[in-house]
This record gives C-alpha cells, sequence and structure tokens, in this order.
C-alpha cells in the first residue's frame, strides 16, 4: 500500500530538501491601550533597513483598546506611503496570543516576527535576527534577553528568577537549550506556524508555539542575544503572576502533549521551490 505522508512529514521533508529565501518579514504588532508608544515603534519600524533588500509588511491588532489606540494607528497609515500597513480588530478583548493568531492568518511574508507595540523591544536588531536565515541556517530564531552584551534596563530581580525558572521547565520538556524561552522577539518561517494548531489566547502562547514547533523533526532553531528596555507596571507592564502560573500549566500541558504537532485540516503540502 502506497505511504500517504502526513503534515509532519510533509514539513519535514521541505526542511531537508528545500530552504525557504525570504523576500517579505511580516512583522505583527498585537496592540493593547498602545497610544502612547506605538506611533514610535512604528516609526522605528519604517527607518529599519533590512539586510538582502527585504520588504516588511506591518499587521497590526487592535484587541479591542479603550484608548485612542485605534485612531492614532487610522492617522499614521493615512500619513505613511512608505511601507506596507494592514490594520484589523479583534471583535471583543481576547488576549495578546489572540491577537497574535490574527496576525499569523494575515502574514504574506516568508517569515514573520512578533513585535510588541510598546518601546521594549528594538526594531534596529531585526537585522540581527534575520542573519541565521538569510545566511541559511535557522528556520526559527528567538532573541534572548539573556546572552550578548546588549543593553538590558535592570528591574525586577523576581521577574527575572521566574523567567529563567519558565525557561529551564520548557526546556525540560522540549529537549532545547534556550536562554529566554519568554522572549517577545521570535521569528518564524511562516508556512511552519500557520500550520501549528496554536490555543493559548494570552501569555500562555510562548510556551504553547515553543514546544509546538520544537517537535517538528529537523526544525532549525537558533538564539541570538538582543537589547531590553523594559517597562514598569506604572509604564504600562502588563505581565502578572498568574499569567506565570498559566505559563507552568501549559509547559505541562503542551509538554505532556503527543497528538499531531500540525493542524491537519489547515496543512498543504509544501513548495519544492524557494
Amino acid at each position: 500500500m502506497q505511504h500517504t505522508p502526513n503534515s509532519t512529514e510533509l514539513i519535514t521533508s521541505d526542511i531537508m530538501n528545500n530552504r525557504k529565501s525570504i523576500k517579505r518579514l511580516s512583522i505583527i504588532i498585537p496592540a493593547y491601550n498602545e497610544e502612547k508608544t506605538i506611533t514610535q515603534i512604528l516609526d522605528k519600524i519604517r527607518d529599519v533597513r533590512l539586510i538582502h533588500e527585504i520588504e516588511k509588511e506591518v499587521i497590526i491588532v487592535n484587541d479591542c483598546s479603550k484608548d485612542k489606540t485605534e485612531e492614532v494607528v487610522k492617522d499614521y497609515m493615512s500619513n505613511c506611503n512608505e511601507m506596507l500597513i494592514k490594520y484589523s480588530v479583534q471583535p471583543v478583548n481576547s488576549g495578546k496570543g489572540a491577537a497574535i493568531h490574527a496576525g499569523i492568518l494575515q502574514a504574506t511574508g516568508e517569515y514573520l516576527l512578533i513585535q510588541d507595540a510598546d518601546l521594549e523591544y528594538d526594531p534596529f536588531e531585526y537585522n540581527t535576527l534575520l542573519k541565521p536565515i538569510v545566511h541559511g541556517f535557522a528556520d526559527v530564531v528567538y532573541g534572548s534577553r539573556f546572552m550578548g552584551g546588549n543593553p538590558h534596563r535592570i528591574l525586577f530581580f523576581w521577574h527575572t528568577i521566574g523567567n529563567r525558572v519558565l525557561t529551564f521547565l520548557s526546556n525540560m520538556f522540549s529537549n532545547l537549550n534556550l536562554t529566554d524561552m519568554e522572549t517577545g522577539y521570535k521569528v518564524f518561517r511562516t508556512d511552519f506556524i500557520q500550520q501549528l494548531p496554536l490555543k493559548e489566547k494570552r501569555f500562555g502562547f510562548e510556551p504553547e508555539v515553543t514546544l509546538k514547533i520544537a517537535r517538528i523533526p529537523l526544525i532549525r532553531i537558533y538564539e541570538v542575544g538582543i537589547s531590553y528596555y523594559g517597562r514598569t507596571y506604572q509604564e504600562g507592564k502588563k505581565i502578572n503572576w498568574k499569567d506565570g502560573v498559566r505559563t507552568i500549566y501549559c509547559i505541562v500541558k503542551y509538554g505532556f502533549q503527543t497528538n499531531s504537532i500540525v493542524n491537519k485540516k489547515a496543512a498543504v503540502p509544501l513548495s519544492k521551490n524557494n
């Protein structure tokens, strides 16, 4: 009987035989009450010139903000002809993970990157994240706040300990040696992540996507050092201890999950051409 490859085997075959070139980078920005900083982050993205003349596609997903985020974004879009910007609004406030899911579905670039709407992460480091990809080494790149000699704002001791503990637990289940699983800078090959059945709507997105992407056979995951300009709670930081508890739950839940890592309904045979 002839064997019909499943979705996981199709992805694995594509990793073995074909390396995806990158002409467009989709930049997903989940936004909730970010009227004070979103134009600054968009200016930074606009001013970045990506290596190899890679085109930028910005996808802003407004998670039902209560401030003037929508007004500010629409005004910016009406005055910016220098880059492609897509804008959508969630029907109800559903969480950062849900906004990222919506952005993933809209992405048309060969690779996509997640960018917070605040100023904690620096778009001028996109090229650092892209280098392992354009040089043909990586399918996924994580930006680590805990490696390299880049600037890091000194903030919360227990947050740092918590991040390291969560990364350690995630590594136990994924068999990776990441230093920063919770990082906000992650770059994924778009056709891979669009086939993952992602469920987590809040900050559980980070462990879920890490554990599921790590299960793809032969996936090439790299990590590079990045800067971190963290915010205090007074400045708008939203994550709290409840999200940490949820993260532990997600690590255990998806760590022990043994069913198919890809969404078979969404999966399609991947192109054999770059």
